[in-house]
């Protein structure tokens, strides 16, 4: 995955490297669960609007390489191949960032660990399988002051 992209999901479900994290604050440097920067939000709107044109042009460009290839019975799968694989790519750098913005704008903090359904910050158990969100601490495990 591209470091922005790595970033940037980051940023999203509040997650960053424990070097670089005090015990409240996500990449972004606001609590968990608070939304990102909007300077940060318009980054990511216009990489997504970068890519939606790239994956675009790269398709024309892919149709239009196959239709040059047939119309001179010349048809070369290892170019195909590599324009396919950049094409692919692009779409799926597209799809992560698009996956990001829709957290971003549903304000879901983050996925269960067993089914994979997005949660809102705060939420105890998921709504699909029911499994519990956050660790379970025993009272008897916690010492007095």
């Amino acid at each position: 995955m591209p470091e922005f992209l790595q970033r940037a999901s980051e940023a999203v479900r509040g997650v960053v490297p424990s070097r670089h994290r005090t015990s409240s604050e996500s990449a972004n440097g606001a609590a968990f669960g608070e939304p990102v920067s909007d300077a940060a939000l318009i980054d990511i709107q216009r990489r997504r609007d970068q890519l939606n044109a790239k994956v675009a042009e790269l398709q024309w460009d892919l149709g239009g390489l196959v239709y040059e290839m047939a119309i001179r019975d010349r048809i070369r799968v290892d170019v195909l191949v590599r324009r396919a694989a950049e094409l692919q790519n692009a779409d799926a750098e597209l799809n992560e960032v698009e996956r990001i913005l829709r957290l971003e704008e549903t304000a879901t903090a983050g996925e269960c660990a067993s089914c994979g359904a997005p949660h809102s910050t705060g939420a105890a158990y998921c709504w699909q399988c029911g499994q519990p969100l956050m660790q379970e601490v025993h009272s008897d495990t916690i010492a007095a002051p």
